[in-house]
């Protein structure tokens, strides 16, 4: 009995310890975006946002913004997603969209640091003779501190009748990612969680994306 169940317990042990390395593996390819949203909607009665058409629309500073061209084309797809529809032509909606973005380098907690001001020793060595024969030496090091990215996106809808702001929305993100292209396409998505009824207030929504 004890030869015929080693092979066995062998195996489950080899197959349990792939196991977890998948497990890990999975995890180490992902990373999370957890972006600050607040949404406003402000529909007038009679009218509804589900499968509502629009159109884009730029502030003068940004209408030979080759940025503004890719957020548009980043914010189209996140409308896409809860159903709105681009159309030119026959849109019921106007969407001004905004973007920005500003690097800064961190504190242990992710918090600015203002100039002159680090947590981080500096690289040094130094010998100190006491009294007798004691000689003691120490050392020190000084690391950077770690540059952090903050992002914001905002989606303006107006109404193309009236003029009304019928739904607003923002998203902000602050962390290490230095890739701009996909934190900003996630953040569109976020600022559209629970559309076109959002909660009240500050949320907090998560998204997983590939590393």
């Amino acid at each position: 009995m004890r030869k015929s169940s080693q092979p066995l317990t062998r195996r489950l042990s080899l197959a349990m310890a792939a196991l977890a390395l998948t497990l890990l593996t999975g995890c180490a390819s992902m990373r999370l975006v957890d972006s600050d949203v607040v949404s406003v909607a402000a529909v007038p009665s009679g009218m509804s946002l589900q499968g509502a058409r629009y159109r884009f629309e730029r502030l003068p500073s940004q209408v030979n913004n080759p940025e503004a061209g890719l957020a548009e084309q980043q914010a189209q797809a996140a409308m896409t997603a809860v159903g709105l529809v681009r159309d030119d032509a026959g849109a019921s909606l106007s969407v001004m969209v905004g973007f920005s973005g500003t690097q800064y380098q961190a504190d242990p907690w992710g918090r600015p640091i203002g100039p002159g001001w680090t947590p981080y020793g500096s690289v040094g060595i130094g010998i100190g003779i006491g009294a007798g024969s004691h000689i003691g030496l120490g050392t020190g090091m000084r690391f950077p501190p770690p540059t952090q990215y903050r992002r914001e996106v905002s989606l303006v809808m107006r109404d193309l009748k009236s003029g009304q702001v019928v739904y607003e929305t923002r998203a902000s993100h602050a962390g290490p990612w230095s890739d701009s292209v996909p934190i900003f396409a996630t953040l569109f998505q976020a600022a559209l969680a629970n559309f076109p009824n959002p909660p009240a207030g500050l949320r907090r929504v998560n998204i997983e994306l590939p590393r």
